[in-house]
This record gives structure tokens, sequence and C-alpha cells, in this order.
């Protein structure tokens, strides 16, 4: 469906200040979101499966070589950690579970290793899979649909016409060649981007029109939480009431798609969170985040069932779809806690060994001068 307002209506609503107005607003989106997806919701858990060491200037990433922050490290994950995070995930009560790994893309050894890690996540639970792993051709993305991907993640980050101050060692035509190869294997896709980063009003606004001529399934935004290090790690965070307004604006322009609120929700928005998910949310990466803490998952199963959504996850998520990726809906109602074998798990583990990077990640203090970021194209640029 196209956008449900202009590009001017857009950057109108960008300019309320008014808590009333953006209210009003929120109801507005709010209105849209349940006449698409009713009470369902689509809860995601990530673990980072290779973490540090990245060789891009991405400026809001600790990862990247180019921050003097420290670099959370460890090397790609064996497909059996893989599975024992998918697994905690599921008992925390997660729809879906996406691996993720640092870089550009992944050596062989490591695409192997990712491989190996969707088939038995795909096996031994009921999740449905993401990757996101980086660029990659059209072939590597049907070997992940073969191994049991569904959908793949890949950020834009921000808007075309501002991209060059966010990376300039990671094409922006790159990262769409890789989206295109995974809409040419038949895999859904996952695109977002990051808000805070220094970008105008009318960028977001341009990004979320980017967004809409793609048409991902899902759309994952994240909220600058910034790293002392990075490039930009001394900005100051957003202003929670902005931030559900932008939610609510991306709402209106991607009608359609499923919209979750990932990295620095819990810094940026506080209190507001509730607020956030009533601007258009169907869901938010529970547990923790690549590099910093999150939620306790149960926490953010609360917040969505005292706003009336449902949480409860479906008998068959993994192999078919869930009312809420666009297929149309289910007979009957999503049984609701605890009515199905997985709520019960969900209650006796409560206390599931989600991904925790304060405890399981090793920090690097990098040695040596760090080098500057980039301020023009690297070489190979136009390759």
């Amino acid at each position: 469906m196209p956008p449900l307002i202009s590009f001017e209506e857009a950057l109108a609503l960008g300019e309320l200040e008014g808590r009333d107005e953006i209210g009003e607003l929120v109801e507005r989106a709010w209105a849209v979101r349940t006449e698409r997806f009713g009470d369902s919701t689509d809860m995601c858990s990530l673990v980072n499966a290779k973490s540090g060491g990245c060789a891009e200037d991405c400026g809001f990433c600790a990862q990247s070589r180019y921050a003097e922050a420290d670099t959370p490290m460890h090397a790609m994950m064996e497909p059996d950690q893989i599975l024992e995070h998918a697994k905690a995930a599921e008992a925390a009560g997660a729809h879906r579970f996406c691996m993720v790994t640092q870089g550009q893309g992944l050596s062989k050894r490591d695409f192997a290793k990712i491989l190996e890690g969707a088939r038995l996540v795909s096996e031994q639970t009921n999740l449905k899979r993401c990757a996101s792993i980086g660029h990659m051709s059209p072939q590597r993305a049907k070997q992940l649909k073969d191994a049991g991907i569904q959908r793949v993640h890949h950020n834009v980050e921000t808007a075309r016409s501002y991209y060059d101050e966010v990376s300039t060692t990671v094409r922006y035509e790159g990262r769409i060649r890789t989206i295109d190869a995974v809409k040419e294997a038949g895999l859904e896709s996952c695109v977002g981007g990051i808000l805070n980063l220094g970008e105008s009003p009318r960028q977001r606004v341009e990004m979320a029109f980017e967004l809409a001529e793609i048409e991902p399934e899902s759309v994952p935004v994240n909220l600058l939480n910034p790293r002392t290090g990075t490039k930009f790690g001394e900005r100051e965070l957003m202003d929670p009431w902005d931030v559900v307004k932008w939610v609510a604006i991306f709402r209106l322009i991607l009608p359609d798609s499923l919209f979750r609120l990932c990295g620095g929700r819990v810094e940026n928005l506080g209190e507001l969170q509730p607020l956030a998910v009533k601007a258009g949310l169907n869901g938010v990466m529970m547990g923790n985040f690549l590099t910093t803490l999150g939620v306790e998952p149960a926490e953010d199963r609360e917040m969505f069932e005292e706003l009336g959504l449902n949480v409860a996850r479906q008998p068959d998520n993994g192999a078919n779809p869930r009312p809420d990726n666009r297929s149309g809906w289910m007979d009957g109602e999503t049984p609701r806690v605890p009515d199905t074998p997985i709520d019960e798990l969900i209650d006796s583990q409560a206390d599931a060994n989600l991904w925790d990077p304060s405890t399981q990640l090793r920090v690097v203090k990098k040695k040596g001068k760090v080098p500057a970021y980039p301020t023009k194209e690297p070489a190979g640029w136009g390759d």
C-alpha cells in the first residue's frame, strides 16, 4: 500500500511540538496499526554471533576500527552456541530470532556456520529465522533460504542524501544491491535505519519514503545510543516526545510494514516506551542488543499486553506465517497464556539465559593510534 500521507504532509507533521498535537498523531497512527494488524505482535530477539574488529567506518558503531571506543569482541559462534541462544529467546517469548554479524560480509567458513546454525534453529525451535550478515549475492541469499532463513535484515541506516556522513566505506548502492538479492531469492526483507545521526527532519522523511519504495516486510527503527569514541558519540539523546512523533509519522508513510523499536529505545524513550508502541509498533527487539543491554522480556510482554495487544505465540509459529506478516489472518483466535505448550515453556523458564553483552562479550582496548574517520571517498568507490 502506498503512503497514507504526502511528503509535504509528513514534513508538516515533523514540525509538531505540542504534546496534545503529538497525542492526536499517535491516535491516528494507532488506528492504522490496529486496522492492519489487529492485536497481533511480532517480538524479535537477536544474538551477536560475531562481534568486533569491523573494518568499516559507520559513525555510530563502537565495533568500527575507526572508533576510539573499546571494542566488544568474539569470533564467530559455533552453530550449537547459536542454537543455545535461540532456545533461550524462545523460552523468553520471542516470535523470531535473528543471527547478526559485523562487517560487510562473511568468509566461507563463517558463512557455513551461519547456515548450520540456521538449520539447527529451524529443526529444534518454533521460531521464525532471520539473518543480518552484511552484503551478499543472490546465490548466498538462496543458500540462506535453503537453510531455513525466512527474512534478511540489511539497513539503509539513513536517507540517501545524508548517507555519506554516516559511512564512506559501505556504499549506499551496495546496500540496495543486497536488498535486491534478498528479494530475488524469495526472502522477506527487513530494512530500517537509525534516527538522530545529525540528519535533518526533511532527511528523516526522505528515508521513510525511500523505504516505502523498497517495500520491506519489516522496518526496525533504531535510536542513536551515543557511544563515546565514535563519530556520533557526543550527540545528545533524542527528546522522547520527538521519538514518539517520528514513529507515528513513519507508520503513516509505511502502513503495511511491521515496525519494531530496537537499539537505543531504553535510553531515548524511558517511560514513554508504551506511547511509542501506541504510535504504531508491532513489536520490539526483546532482551539485549548487539553491544548494549536492553529490557527484561517479561517487561516488554507486559507493556504490550497493557495496551490490549496479544504477545502469545502460535504453536506453528516457525513453519507458518503469523497473522502479522501481511499474509492475512489465521482462522481462530491467537491462544493466550498459558494455553499453548510454548507459553508454558515461557512460564517455566522465566530466567532464560538470554544474550547478555555485559557478560558474554570480551571487551578489547584498542592499541596504538586509531585511524581517523575518512573524509573523502575511499579507493575503489566507483567500482
